[in-house]
């Protein structure tokens, strides 16, 4: 695994998975979790409901979405 590559286990509909993102990722995550007032697991497993593709690369978009002040929670499909 790349260096920076964290790879978490996140139980997401009852079922656990491993998720792999470079650390400043992990650490975005957790703090817009912390802004909306819940887990990073339930983060996820919402992201995992709507994602089109790669789950980790759904998470990175909505990490770069979020920072960027226009997340919607919300994948292409979603929109």
């Amino acid at each position: 695994m790349p260096a920076g590559i964290k790879k978490r286990s996140v139980v997401i509909a009852g079922h656990k998975t491993s998720v792999s993102l470079e650390a400043p990722f992990w650490e975005a995550l957790k703090e817009i979790a912390a802004g909306r007032r819940t887990s990073v697991n339930r983060l996820i497993a919402e992201l995992d409901r709507r994602r089109d593709g790669n789950l980790s690369s759904a998470i990175r978009v909505f990490v770069l979405e979020s920072l960027r002040g226009g997340a919607s929670g919300r994948s292409k499909r979603g929109r």
